[in-house]
């Protein structure tokens, strides 16, 4: 069986095994935690409309894990099936940015790509935020001007608290007939950290909306 979970479902899963361990441990009601387990597979398996029969058990062995090492063993076995992000080469990503001449690319050989959902740092010398996706089947990158918020805030990719920054870019769409020096930015508060964001991202509707908002 080849790879078949993209990082950030991998998350969505952990999170699920998370909380039928934590119903584990905090109630004493067989019922209770078999509603708690019974939820948490719905929930995994809805994250793959085509899964064959193979990958639905798989993902269905969380329902006779009990253990911490039970469940262990579930997300290392899973583990083995994430699908690695598309690689890219330092030239590659320096093409996606054709007018930093100076660009400066994170080593992307030393980044495990299986739990890679974005590729993404900051320039501090510029000041600007570069991320690199695979936008519907095509590699694509984003730069735009990245601030500091200097306080903790929800990051609109992954939705969790943490130090964000405004994230803002161009986008390259214009309406017809307008002025040669329109131009409309498109923001959102993102983590600072973009490894740990990369950790927390469970769904990637967001993402691909600020994206699209910028690239269509």
């Amino acid at each position: 069986m080849g790879p078949f979970i993209r990082n950030h479902r991998y998350n969505f899963i952990k999170k699920q095994t998370g909380i039928v361990q934590q119903a584990l441990r905090t109630s004493a009601d067989p019922k209770i935690v078999q509603t708690v387990r019974s939820s948490a597979i719905a929930k995994i398996t809805e994250q793959f409309p085509e899964l064959t029969g193979a990958q639905r058990e798989l993902l269905e062995g969380l329902a006779e894990a009990k253990t911490a090492e039970d469940f262990q063993t579930y997300l290392r076995t899973l583990e083995a099936l994430v699908e690695v992000f598309p690689e890219v080469s330092e030239t590659g990503i320096r093409k996606l940015f054709p007018k930093n001449k100076k660009l400066k690319v994170p080593d992307v050989g030393a980044i495990d790509r299986r739990f890679v959902t974005y590729l993404g740092w900051h320039d501090i010398a510029t000041g600007k935020m570069f991320l690199v996706y695979d936008y519907d089947g095509r590699i694509v990158g984003i730069e735009g001007k990245f601030t500091p918020s200097h306080k903790k805030s929800y990051c609109f990719v992954c939705n969790r608290v943490s130090e964000v920054g405004m994230f803002s870019a161009i986008a390259k769409s214009r309406p017809a007939k307008s002025s040669p020096d329109y131009y409309k930015a498109v923001g959102n508060y993102m983590c600072m950290d973009a490894s740990a964001c990369n950790q927390s991202v469970s769904e990637t509707a967001q993402l691909e909306r600020f994206i699209g908002s910028v690239v269509d």
